[in-house]
């Protein structure tokens, strides 16, 4: 085949067979083709798609092969020189996301946060010089994502606050999109707050977000927010209403939409509210948590139901003991079994002692006895 009159001296289709050659050492000889690479990247006169591409497959060698983080640092902040002009807007966001994701989950072993930090700062400089907002953005929410899940609160907080203030900058345009950013940051502070019990700052956040009036939220944001609200029960009324049990329904529906794992804990708090509340709604005859009664785990949720119908306290009691992993372990289900059981024996008591006009206290008495 001929090269064609765009490339007369045949440059471009060398590099592109240097490229491939390079590609098909990986496995045998990552050296060696780490050289190639270099080498296509030194050969080609103006930044262009093989030297990218070389770049690429380069960092990709040094962190999950080879193991030199630094190195592939170094080798992706080069790549990011070239998402001006040398490739498309869309090859690049694909390979810096790609990136991101490998290197922030573990595939190449642990990394260091300090070099976690300066892959994101790269990234961030590059995207600032390349005026693109929007995947700045989202690179930032993957970042604070990583620093919950791995405890680091302080980078978390300082990245939130840089995220905020970017909802006060531009127009009225996009409101849309600042309000849907919000709600995102609002959910990443709730999950942290959660897990550090600043149960004051989790009220704040909760109400700030029902201030948000535009966003287009992804529906796990949106069960992240509602199991927040749900959770918010006067600490010294625990007065059960509505509210609670609206917003663990709503949190349980969009997570289940979400796909997340989390459904199956929401929906022993949709249970609890339930019950605490009286009802005598079967909380599993609605279309969307039906399906999930005969789930193994939450079978000792759905006996629970049985016995609080029946009202047989003892049986209640039992399940309870014997299934501590489901209730027990959990700290907002744990705070509450008290209040679920004077419930039940009230009401099983109730129910004892109403065909009665008169009768003697030891009669109830030995009745709830084990």
């Amino acid at each position: 085949f001929g090269s064609g009159g765009d490339d007369p001296d045949g440059t471009g289709v060398d590099l592109e067979n240097m490229y491939y050659l390079a590609k098909g050492k990986k496995d045998d000889n990552p050296e060696a083709a780490l050289g190639d690479f270099k080498a296509i990247v030194g050969l080609e006169e103006e930044k262009g798609e093989w030297g990218f591409k070389a770049l690429k497959q380069s960092t990709k060698l040094l962190y999950l092969v080879l193991h030199r983080q630094a190195d592939a640092l170094e080798t992706y902040k080069q790549l990011l020189t070239y998402t001006k002009s040398a490739v498309t807007r869309n090859y690049s966001e694909k390979t810096i996301n790609n990136i991101l994701d490998y290197v922030g989950g573990g595939k190449g072993g642990k990394i260091d946060v300090d070099v976690l930090e300066k892959f994101y700062e790269a990234t961030r400089t590059a995207l600032k010089e390349a005026k693109n907002e929007r995947l700045s953005v989202k690179t930032n929410l993957k970042l604070a994502k990583l620093w919950l899940d791995r405890g680091e609160y302080s980078r978390l907080k300082r990245l939130l606050a840089d995220l905020q203030a970017s909802t006060q900058q531009g127009g009225d345009e996009d409101q849309s999109a600042k309000g849907t950013l919000l709600q995102e940051i609002y959910a990443l502070e709730i999950q942290m707050y959660n897990v550090t019990k600043n149960y004051k700052k989790l009220k704040e956040i909760y109400y700030a977000s029902a201030q948000v009036t535009s966003a287009i939220s992804h529906p796990r944001v949106v069960g992240v927010i509602k199991e927040c609200g749900g959770k918010i029960v006067d600490a010294k009324k625990k007065q059960w209403e509505a509210k609670p049990l609206k917003d663990f329904f709503s949190s349980f529906h969009n997570y289940d939409e979400a796909g997340s794992p989390q459904r199956i804990q929401v929906l022993k708090y949709l249970v609890l509210a339930y019950l605490l509340m009286g009802s005598e709604i079967d909380p599993f005859d609605s279309q969307e948590t039906k399906p999930y009664k005969g789930n193994p785990q939450i079978k000792a949720v759905t006996d629970l139901v049985t016995a609080y119908q029946r009202r047989e306290v003892h049986e209640a009691e039992k399940i309870l003991r014997e299934n501590q992993s489901t209730f027990t372990d959990d700290p907002f289900i744990k705070s509450y079994i008290g209040d679920l059981l004077r419930a039940l024996r009230t009401q099983y008591l109730i129910a004892l002692i109403k065909p009665y006009t008169r009768l003697d206290l030891s009669f109830p008495s030995k009745t709830t006895e084990h």
